[in-house]
Protein backbone atom coordinates (compact mmCIF):
# COMPACT_ATOMS: atom_id res chain seq x y z
CA UNK A 1 0.00 0.00 0.00
CA UNK A 2 0.86 3.75 -0.82
CA UNK A 3 1.12 6.04 2.35
CA UNK A 4 1.71 9.15 2.75
CA UNK A 5 3.00 11.12 6.16
CA UNK A 6 1.60 14.62 6.39
CA UNK A 7 4.53 17.23 7.24
CA UNK A 8 3.20 16.90 11.01
CA UNK A 9 4.12 13.35 10.97
CA UNK A 10 7.92 12.51 11.90
CA UNK A 11 8.95 10.84 9.05
CA UNK A 12 10.66 8.29 11.05
CA UNK A 13 7.60 6.71 11.72
CA UNK A 14 7.66 5.21 7.93
CA UNK A 15 10.55 2.44 9.23
CA UNK A 16 7.58 1.26 11.59
CA UNK A 17 5.56 0.89 8.47
CA UNK A 18 6.49 -2.47 7.44
CA UNK A 19 5.16 -3.40 4.18
CA UNK A 20 3.68 -0.43 2.87
CA UNK A 21 5.55 2.07 0.65
CA UNK A 22 6.11 4.90 2.15
CA UNK A 23 6.64 8.54 1.44
CA UNK A 24 6.74 11.96 3.14
CA UNK A 25 5.33 15.38 1.74
CA UNK A 26 8.92 16.60 1.85
CA UNK A 27 10.14 13.98 -0.15
CA UNK A 28 7.01 14.34 -2.62
CA UNK A 29 8.05 18.13 -2.86
CA UNK A 30 4.37 19.09 -1.32
CA UNK A 31 5.70 20.80 1.38
CA UNK A 32 3.74 24.03 2.40
CA UNK A 33 0.75 22.99 0.27
CA UNK A 34 -2.48 23.34 1.69
CA UNK A 35 -5.05 20.94 3.05
CA UNK A 36 -7.46 20.83 -0.38
CA UNK A 37 -4.59 21.02 -2.44
CA UNK A 38 -2.62 17.98 -0.76
CA UNK A 39 -5.88 15.97 -0.68
CA UNK A 40 -5.72 15.95 -4.55
CA UNK A 41 -2.32 15.73 -5.11
CA UNK A 42 -2.16 12.80 -3.05
CA UNK A 43 -5.17 11.40 -4.05
CA UNK A 44 -3.52 10.68 -7.29
CA UNK A 45 -0.52 8.86 -6.12
CA UNK A 46 -1.10 7.37 -2.49
CA UNK A 47 -3.69 4.77 -1.04
CA UNK A 48 -3.99 6.67 2.39
CA UNK A 49 -2.45 9.69 3.86
CA UNK A 50 -1.48 9.64 8.11
CA UNK A 51 -1.44 12.82 10.04
CA UNK A 52 -1.96 13.87 13.64
CA UNK A 53 -4.03 16.65 12.29
CA UNK A 54 -7.25 16.73 14.37
CA UNK A 55 -8.46 19.82 12.70
CA UNK A 56 -8.43 18.11 9.17
CA UNK A 57 -11.93 16.01 9.14
CA UNK A 58 -13.62 19.90 9.91
CA UNK A 59 -11.97 21.17 6.99
CA UNK A 60 -12.71 18.59 4.40
CA UNK A 61 -15.77 16.83 3.41
CA UNK A 62 -15.31 12.90 3.48
CA UNK A 63 -17.44 12.49 0.20
CA UNK A 64 -15.25 14.69 -1.19
CA UNK A 65 -11.93 12.75 -0.36
CA UNK A 66 -9.63 11.21 -2.75
CA UNK A 67 -8.10 9.02 -0.49
CA UNK A 68 -8.22 7.56 3.01
CA UNK A 69 -6.94 10.10 5.58
CA UNK A 70 -6.15 8.31 8.48
CA UNK A 71 -5.67 10.46 12.26
CA UNK A 72 -3.61 9.64 15.20
CA UNK A 73 -5.19 10.99 17.81
CA UNK A 74 -2.49 11.43 20.39
CA UNK A 75 -1.46 14.34 22.88
CA UNK A 76 1.63 14.91 20.62
CA UNK A 77 3.55 14.69 17.44
CA UNK A 78 6.71 13.13 19.15
CA UNK A 79 7.89 9.77 17.06
CA UNK A 80 7.44 7.57 20.78
CA UNK A 81 4.12 8.77 21.09
CA UNK A 82 2.83 7.99 18.02
CA UNK A 83 5.12 4.65 17.98
CA UNK A 84 2.42 3.33 20.50
CA UNK A 85 -0.24 3.58 17.69
CA UNK A 86 1.29 1.32 15.27
CA UNK A 87 -0.22 -1.92 16.16
CA UNK A 88 -3.72 -0.34 15.61
CA UNK A 89 -2.70 1.49 12.55
CA UNK A 90 -1.14 -1.52 10.91
CA UNK A 91 -4.43 -3.30 11.72
CA UNK A 92 -6.49 -0.15 10.16
CA UNK A 93 -4.39 -0.57 6.89
CA UNK A 94 -5.16 -4.18 6.37
CA UNK A 95 -9.16 -3.13 5.92
CA UNK A 96 -8.43 0.26 4.82
CA UNK A 97 -11.84 0.44 2.65
CA UNK A 98 -12.63 3.43 0.15
CA UNK A 99 -12.37 7.14 0.29
CA UNK A 100 -12.94 8.24 4.07
CA UNK A 101 -11.68 9.61 7.62
CA UNK A 102 -10.61 7.22 9.92
CA UNK A 103 -9.08 7.77 13.44
CA UNK A 104 -6.36 5.94 15.23
CA UNK A 105 -7.42 7.39 19.17
CA UNK A 106 -4.47 7.08 21.58
CA UNK A 107 -4.68 4.12 24.18
CA UNK A 108 -3.52 5.95 26.90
Amino acid sequence: MRLLLDECVPARLARELIGHEVRTVVQMGWSGAKNGRLLALAGNEFDALITVDQNLRYQQHEASLPLVVIVLEAHSNQLIVLQRLVPALQSALADLGLRRFLRIPTAD
